[in-house]
């Protein structure tokens, strides 16, 4: 394993946070953005190092991404799933990777509900389908996405690597937040992919997929609910975090209408700012604590069971929960113009309201499946943990 210490400097936030307003009116990541990602190294923090990555440990891919959204939420976001996806080429099998890796970088859109089928063909299967939420697609050069492959009596729950000119793009991304992700739906029709393309969820979500034997490395053994769950979870903290350095600054320079006072000589702004302070501290604590513990779990050559995966699943829900009620509250005691459209409190408001909606951060769902599995009940196999 090597360290990741690539070029996500200070400056670099900074220019995403002036690209901001401009990506999110594009609707996609800027060129420029795209460019300075690659040549930053961070699309390969998860890459393996056979093919010219960091193969740095799982959790190096967090902090980086919780910066970036100090800039743009968006950006971090999209630059979250580009890294996480070459983390999940590198489950597949070899001969997937050596096709996948010859892209440099390898940028892959990763729509991973199962609303394709792959009907069974000589060799493979022929995938059709139409998936939602494809983050990144318009700049990739992949696409891996989720199917139900195999013949009717056999059906096999997968995930399929299928390069981008086998897909098109549907124009649907038209939201109040999270805008510059560009997460269009892409269609595919019809499409032959060789069966080695294939690699089935039950390995994925047990962590012991191909690619586990092929690279001898902690990180590819991570199972795949909490690794998505995690890094989703980073753009949230980082804009939580954004935002309360804005809020203290403006403390400082905000007079209250109609009362001539300074707003930082108010006991109720200044209990608001320890509030989200201690809360966001909470927060890191509870993100080392998982993590940690995967990874405890992973040294010891053990695998990490449904409860611990559950409770991983639970903790990012609760961060990303944190995250926006430390927003909310924040923006409550900013005054009417944190809403102006060029004001980065309203953005990070409405990038984590549209990220809090993703199912892996579903708060009930959360709860109930760590709770029942900490008390051994069982759950549907097919419960996203």
């Amino acid at each position: 394993m090597t360290t990741f210490a690539g070029g996500l400097t200070d400056t670099f936030i900074e220019r995403l946070a002036e690209r901001a307003q401009e990506a999110e009116e594009l609707r996609r990541l800027p060129a420029t953005t795209v460019t300075e990602l690659t040549d930053s190294g961070f699309i390969d923090v998860l890459r393996p190092q056979r093919y010219g990555g960091h193969q740095a440990e799982f959790s190096e891919i967090l902090a980086p991404v919780r910066r970036m959204a100090h800039g743009c939420v968006s950006t971090a976001w999209t630059a979250a799933f580009y890294a996480l996806h070459n983390w999940m080429l590198a489950l597949f099998d070899e001969q997937a990777q050596e096709e996948g890796f010859r892209a440099r970088p390898f940028l892959a859109a990763a729509p991973l509900a199962p609303t394709g089928r792959g009907v069974a063909a000589s060799g493979g299967v022929r995938l059709s389908g139409r998936w939602s939420w494809a983050t990144g697609v318009m700049d990739a050069n992949w696409s891996i996405v989720g199917a139900l492959c195999g013949p009717d009596d056999a059906i096999n729950p997968a995930l399929v690597l299928v390069p981008a000119d086998d897909i098109r793009v549907i124009d649907v991304w038209h939201t109040d937040g999270m805008r510059a992700t560009g997460s269009n739906d892409i269609e595919i029709e019809n499409v032959f992919v060789p069966s080695h393309r294939l690699v089935s969820i039950s390995d994925i979500y047990a962590g012991s997929t191909p690619g586990t034997h092929l690279h001898d490395a902690v990180a590819y053994r991570w199972p795949m609910v909490p690794a998505l769950a995690l890094v989703a979870a980073m753009p949230a903290l980082g804009a939580a975090e954004r935002v309360a350095d804005i809020f203290t600054q403006r403390l400082s320079e905000r007079e209250l209408a109609y009362e001539g006072t300074k707003q930082k000589d108010k006991p109720a702004a200044q209990a608001r700012l320890g509030q989200a302070g201690v809360r966001l501290r909470a927060l890191h604590g509870l993100l080392a604590d998982t993590t940690g513990r995967i990874d405890e779990i992973l040294l010891a050559g053990d695998r990490v069971s449904r409860p611990v995966r559950a409770d991983a699943r639970l903790a990012a829900a609760h961060i990303v929960r944190e995250s926006r009620a430390v927003i909310g509250d924040l923006l409550e005691a900013s005054g009417a113009s944190a809403h102006f459209l060029r004001n980065p409190l309203q953005r990070a408001q409405r990038d984590v309201d549209v990220i809090s909606g993703h199912v892996v951060f579903d708060y009930d769902t959360s709860r109930e499946l760590a709770g029942a599995l900490a008390i051994g009940l069982k759950i549907p196999p097919t419960a996203m943990v």
